[in-house]
């Protein structure tokens, strides 16, 4: 099996969707699928979570996009509406999937 190079954080730990907010793995999923995309807080929260209430769901997408917008995954712009908008950090992408890769292989694992 082809072992990938860590991704870390700042302070060099590894890097780990285990400890980040809940719904990140999903969201970053999502943009690596469609890297063009581009959506508010709550359009986010809207396609991925219809089944669930949103104002329960926006504080938990709030922490995820706040996660991978820290760490560079995702960049985070102010649309006319003055409401941020989030896209795909291109220049992230092959880490991106690499960590959801490693993250996906940990939970197959369990």
């Amino acid at each position: 099996m082809l072992a990938l190079p860590s991704i870390v954080e700042r302070d060099g730990s590894p890097m780990s969707l285990e400890t980040a907010p809940v719904r990140t793995g999903e969201i970053l999923d999502y943009f690596l699928r469609h890297p063009l995309a581009a959506d508010t807080l709550e359009g986010v929260a809207r396609w991925r979570l219809l089944e669930e209430s949103v104002y329960r769901c926006v504080e938990e997408i709030r922490e995820a996009l706040g996660w991978l917008v820290a760490r560079g995954f995702l960049l985070q712009d102010r649309g006319a509406s003055l409401r941020p908008l989030f896209r795909l950090n291109r220049e992230r992408a092959p880490d991106a999937a690499r960590i959801l890769i490693g993250s996906e292989r940990r939970r197959r694992r369990d």
